[in-house]
């Protein structure tokens, strides 16, 4: 039941959300009824009636979906091209990614709800008017307005603490190197600092200010969620996995996952 457009995709089910996560897309869906559960690494996530899902780490895949019989969900697929488009010039854009990265279910209120619920409608509605001179512009601001109603959402419940442009540069520049893997050879702050022309002490303090956590959690928790993504791979032995982060022996490795994800590696193997 899902109507493909070049960047947006309409569909009535998270069943496909992890392929389409490994394709590039972000995922939103609002719950007009019933509910549901899935996993993110090792975090469930529980959604009802009324709640807005968010997920756009494709290093951390939705697995173990639940669905209940009566579910009503409202899902749309975008392109992270279109959305990184589309996405207004705020600094509070990276404080969201990282709020999402720990909690992709907003409960909202009955406002925002109804706020949510138009959104919805008027991006379904827009897409099925493709002769539309100029239907990719409409496209943009229809994704643009649901965009900045999340930010909305989001301090709204979970307060703003405003930094600076400079500060919120760094904080980005600092992510994209998580996000494309430099986890994987480079775990040390002094690395990234070195990297982005500050001290490892400035970093850390950027990180915190914005994030609420510190350079190393980042940094920490995505070679975890990378880690325990391969794990469950069975085309891939503890050995290699241990080699593809650089780890100096397969006892380090085993206790790097122990403390970290608080399980032995071959909990993640069943």
């Amino acid at each position: 039941m899902s109507d493909k457009r070049e960047d947006i995709i309409i569909d009535t089910t998270l069943a496909q959300a992890a392929e389409m996560q490994t394709q590039g897309y972000i995922v939103h869906a609002f719950c007009n009824s019933g509910c549901g559960s899935f996993f993110l690494g090792n975090r469930e996530h529980l959604f009802a009636a009324g709640d807005c899902l968010i997920i756009s780490q494709q290093s951390l895949l939705l697995r173990k979906l639940h669905e209940s019989d009566d579910l009503g969900l409202e899902v749309i697929y975008v392109s992270q091209e279109f959305i990184a488009a589309a996405t207004p010039q705020s600094n509070y854009g990276v404080r969201g990614h990282l709020s999402l990265f720990e909690q992709p279910v907003m409960h909202l209120n009955k406002m925002q709800q109804e706020v949510c619920a138009l959104n919805f409608e008027y991006i379904r509605r827009r897409l099925s008017l493709p002769q539309h001179h100029f239907h990719r512009d409409a496209m943009l601001n229809a994704i643009q307005c649901m965009i900045i109603d999340f930010f909305d959402f989001h301090v709204d419940l979970y307060g703003n603490n405003p930094v600076s442009g400079q500060q919120s540069n760094l904080m980005q520049r600092f992510l994209a190197m998580l996000d494309r893997g430099d986890y994987r050879e480079h775990r040390l702050v002094s690395y990234y600092a070195s990297e982005l022309c500050v001290t490892p002490k400035y970093l850390s303090e950027v990180c915190l200010k914005v994030s609420g956590q510190s350079a190393i959690y980042w940094i920490t928790r995505y070679t975890a969620l990378d880690i325990s993504r391969l794990l469950r791979r069975r085309d891939l032995s503890l050995e290699d996995i241990s080699d593809l982060f650089g780890f100096s022996s397969l006892s380090y490795f085993v206790r790097y996952v122990q403390k970290n994800l608080g399980a032995p590696p071959s909990d993640f193997r069943e």
